[in-house]
């Protein structure tokens, strides 16, 4: 009953617009003060600091910074370019493009909303004059873009690594399967919606220009080799390996591209001076409620209830997937991660669940709401691109979305895609 009591306060300080941050911290301190008085109050501040200084977390401003380096040095274009004379002689090809960039792109950036902002600027006006509709352009552009939260390195998956104590490098591995599936299954819906549709082609197949557009993109190429390489083989840490990707995006886009300037890079470091600010925020206020859950222990509770209604797995992973989908309709997926994870948790420990595999499933979870209003973090920023009306383009996004959705069920119930690369190299 408490929990439900804390959930609702919290989603009606939402729904008045309180930042949820704030909402999160005050919802946490008024708990606080009503379960134990005021005895525990002054230690506020040092918990707001313990819960932001994780060595794990520094990894997200640096991945975040990586991704404006990326975008503001001419390496997106590249990539764009390699990836259109490839498949774009395909119908539908300029599409297909689309979602294989954004598998590179989410290889270094680690976040749908900054694939979408990078990648939409130039995709989405290039569909439209080809003659795509913009409902149809911001739509893949949108769904591609989820991609980002599972294939690493993804943001999302280093904070559940940090709420839920599982390995940050084996969650990045684990999500190298469900991602590149998930890719072609977009590419083998947007090929159907072309055909029906009558879609163009983009260009003609010539190896003049894949060899010409290989030669000025091989250096982008090998960021993701460089940062997932290192990380992978482990000579550095997954924390080491976004410095390394900021170090990798600068000196290739100012000494080999000759296009990151200072303005750019200044553009680019205030840009993901904003959105790590957000995140810390809302990291640090979550380890005040981590506190009252800890001393209430209504995690524990939590997961007794429900192991008393059911013990089986497959039934337990589908509650928590309905949860999860629920979850994401309002809450942007850091959030729900910070605020949620810590609560079930228990549960999932209890029911036997591997801790690798359900953050597989909560990322998608959460990087399927980002496609569903009413946030819709990801579908917004690319209706604002295309100009187009959210509802019309929810409507176009409803195939690829359904291919999320498949995906998510053959995680969730196929551990051995997520898990096969993790057992191969870990265990």
């Amino acid at each position: 009953m408490k929990l439900l009591w804390i959930l609702a306060a919290l989603l009606a300080l939402v729904l008045v617009d309180v930042p949820i941050a704030i909402a999160l911290g005050l919802g946490s301190v008024v708990a606080m003060a009503l379960e134990t008085g005021l005895r525990d109050l002054p230690n506020i501040p040092l918990t707001l600091f313990d819960g932001a200084v994780k060595f794990s977390l520094i990894a997200v401003p640096l991945f975040i910074l990586a991704g404006a380096i990326m975008n503001a040095s001419g390496i997106s274009q590249r990539l764009i370019a390699l990836t259109s004379s490839l498949i774009g002689f395909v119908r539908g090809g300029l599409a297909m493009v689309t979602i294989g960039t954004s598998l590179f792109f989410a290889e270094i950036s680690g976040s749908a909303v900054a694939d979408v902002a990078a990648l939409g600027s130039v995709l989405i006006p290039s569909m439209k004059r080809s003659g795509y509709t913009r409902e149809f352009a911001a739509a893949v552009t949108s769904s591609a873009s989820t991609l980002a939260v599972i294939i690493p390195p993804s943001i999302p998956m280093i904070l559940y690594g940090v709420m839920a104590g599982a390995s940050v490098v084996e969650l990045f591995v684990a999500g190298i399967v469900p991602g590149f599936l998930g890719g072609l299954l977009l590419m083998a819906a947007a090929y159907r919606v072309a055909l029906r549709r009558g879609f163009p082609a983009d260009v003609a197949f010539q190896w003049k220009k894949v060899t010409k557009a290989f030669r000025e993109a091989v250096w982008a190429l090998l960021l993701p080799v460089i940062i997932l390489g290192g990380i992978f083989s482990g000579w550095v840490t997954a924390t080491e390996g976004a410095g390394l990707a900021v170090l990798a995006a600068a000196a290739i886009g100012g000494l080999v591209y000759r296009e990151l300037d200072w303005r750019h890079l200044r553009k680019a470091t205030v840009e993901g001076g904003i959105q790590t600010a957000v995140v810390m925020l809302l990291v640090s206020t979550s380890a005040l409620l981590g506190e009252y859950l800890t001393a209430t222990q209504v995690p524990q509770r939590f997961a007794e209830q429900l192991l008393a209604f059911t013990e089986s797995q497959w039934a337990i992973l589908a509650l928590l997937n309905v949860f999860f989908l629920v979850v994401g309709l309002f809450l942007h997926s850091a959030a729900a991660i910070i605020l949620v994870v810590p609560i079930v948790m228990p549960l999932v420990e209890q029911a036997g669940i591997e801790p690798v595999h359900f953050g597989l499933v909560v990322t998608l979870n959460l990087g399927i709401g980002q496609q569903t209003p009413p946030v819709a973090s990801v579908l917004l920023t690319a209706c604002s691109i295309a100009k187009a009306e959210i509802w019309e383009v929810s409507r176009a996004n409803a195939v690829f979305v359904s291919v999320l959705l498949f995906v998510l069920l053959l995680v969730t119930y196929l551990p051995a895609i997520p898990m096969s690369l993790v057992e191969f190299f870990y265990r």
